[in-house]
């Protein structure tokens, strides 16, 4: 992909993309008496004259499935049991992420936090717009605000952000699954700008009041990189045609859209009670791809609320090197 300069002011700015340089004239931030010039190029010539820089006559492609077209970034995952994601970004380009969820940015970078899930269609709309926006996330459960990232300067930015609790960051490119792909609530992380957030519907009444997501789980559309995040072990599944497999409905992280997802009653009455796993499980049939995850968060919440302290004021020390276990208490009063 060519780089693209532009000169303004006789200062020279980029590189940018085309597609960058198509929506910055788009905008009215460069004419078409502006000058660029890339590769290939023997002098500087200004946009009118340049016929792939013409939307009519050369249309950036439209993506798979938001209708805007994901900004293109490089990112690199540092750690392990609790990861964190560097995005790198070039001029202009920008990075949206939960509220709360950045580590660190580099010099150059432009923080702003936006009213909705920081999709382009949501920021150039009305305020309907941008309240439908802000009405899927918290619906889903996130915040009603994102946060945009973007890189000012000149060279390359770079901006950080942390996974909430142990686990493990999966960069996924929305080209490889048809541009959409279904996560649990909680899951998403950050994303190119250009990736939007929305809702998806479970159409079955056991689904939706027995699959531990309800009726609402989170669909990322676009063309461009989005991180998820889930607790654990990541364990991914190439199902086949009709192939079948049987979960816990808490290891569910994601899936493609055309694995069908439903809830089977676990059986016998003694094994719902006193099986430890509950009375339903998800069914997951193929063709497609699914991510599961070892420890969800609800089972760490639930450790840790085990843990907490109780009516004597301390955590308790049952099971951690007493032979005596609450008997202990006994002798510390």
């Amino acid at each position: 992909m060519s780089s693209w300069y532009v000169a303004v002011n006789g200062q020279q700015q980029g590189p940018l993309s085309r597609h960058q340089l198509q929506q910055a004239v788009m905008s009215g931030e460069y004419s078409a008496d502006t000058f660029v010039w890339r590769d290939g190029f023997s002098d500087w010539t200004t946009i009118a004259d340049v016929p792939e820089l013409q939307p009519l006559n050369n249309p950036v492609p439209p993506p798979l499935g938001a209708g805007i077209q994901a900004h293109e970034i490089d990112y690199e995952i540092f750690g392990h049991e609790m990861q964190y994601v560097e995005v790198e970004l070039d001029p202009r380009e920008s990075a949206v992420a939960e509220a709360g969820a950045m580590m660190y940015m580099s010099d150059g970078i432009q923080m702003e936090t936006v009213f909705g899930d920081g999709s382009n269609s949501s920021e150039q709309g009305g305020f309907m717009d941008k309240m439908l926006g802000a009405g899927k996330r918290l619906v889903t459960g996130e915040s009603l605000f994102t946060t945009i990232f973007t890189f000012t300067g000149q060279g390359k930015g770079k901006v950080a952000f942390s996974s909430p609790y142990p686990g493990k960051i999966i960069p996924l490119d929305l080209k490889d699954y048809d541009g959409k792909l279904i996560c649990q609530k909680d899951a998403f992380l950050c994303a190119a700008k250009g990736v939007a957030l929305g809702i998806a519907f479970q159409k079955k009444i056991g689904t939706a009041l027995f699959g531990g997501e309800g009726f609402i789980m989170q669909k990322l559309e676009g063309d461009g990189l989005c991180f998820i995040h889930a607790g654990g072990t990541i364990v991914e599944k190439d199902l086949a045609a009709g192939e079948t497999v049987r979960i816990d409905t808490g290891c569910l992280v994601a899936l493609t859209q055309t694995v069908s997802y439903d809830i089977e009653f676990v059986g016998g009455i003694k094994s719902a009670i006193f099986g430890g796993e509950g009375f339903f499980f998800a069914t997951l049939k193929g063709p497609g791809h699914v991510w599961l995850q070892s420890l969800p968060f609800s089972r760490l919440a639930g450790k840790i609320h085990q843990a907490a302290p109780q009516n004597n004021g301390g955590f308790s020390t049952k099971g951690e090197g007493s032979v005596l276990g609450g008997l202990g208490d006994l002798f510390q009063r």
